[in-house]
């Protein structure tokens, strides 16, 4: 049993979403960031927070894939080929798409207002563009980004989709879309959501 602690609403969602696909035990604590509980645990208040024997492990990437190596879904053996290919494409869509996506969101309600620079949400728009094509060309017509198994990237790149929809930042790729729709279509998908 593991007790998840966040919110929907950001990237929590992503761990309890790999959590469904696994098929594992958890109890969901809602918590907002910064919250007393948080900053108990994670000092930059941030969420998610995985607690495993008493101890916490933050950042989603990292929850995620600590859990995938540990009930071996979701991933592929550490020290293969294969997961090295698997690692390129989860860093590659922390740096390119889901950094780029989080800097637009400091700047449009996250930072303190005088701290904002609206003007440069037109750059990272023009920056996740590039990007987010390099993805699409990668994925190309397979199913998933490794081919035909689910990895922890998946998961990542489809919760970036929703994200950038919600920020009005284009994703002009048919196979990308058809992707998204895929994977929102999964039940644990569906049940991730309904926390």
């Amino acid at each position: 049993m593991y007790d998840v602690i966040g919110g929907v609403e950001n990237r929590t969602f992503r761990v309890l979403w790999a959590m469904e696909e696994m098929g594992l035990d958890y109890t969901f604590h809602k918590s907002k960031m910064h919250s007393e509980t948080v900053a108990s645990l994670n000092p930059s208040g941030k969420v998610p927070i995985l607690k495993v024997e008493g101890k916490p492990i933050t950042d989603s990437s990292a929850i995620m894939q600590y859990l995938a190596d540990k009930h071996d879904k979701l991933t592929y053996k550490a020290g293969t080929i294969e997961r090295a290919q698997q690692d390129s494409l989860h860093f590659q869509i922390i740096d390119e798409i889901d950094a780029v996506l989080w800097v637009a969101t400091r700047h449009s309600f996250t930072l303190p207002e005088e701290r904002r620079v609206p003007e440069v949400k037109e750059s990272l728009r023009w920056e996740f563009g590039l990007n987010i094509a390099r993805i699409a060309d990668k994925l190309g017509d397979q199913e998933f980004l490794m081919g035909d198994k689910m990895t922890v990237p998946d998961i990542i790149l489809c919760h970036c989709l929703s994200w950038a929809r919600s920020a009005k930042f284009d994703v002009p790729h048919d196979n990308l879309s058809a992707y998204g729709k895929r994977l929102r279509g999964r039940k644990a998908y569906a049940k991730a959501a309904a926390n």
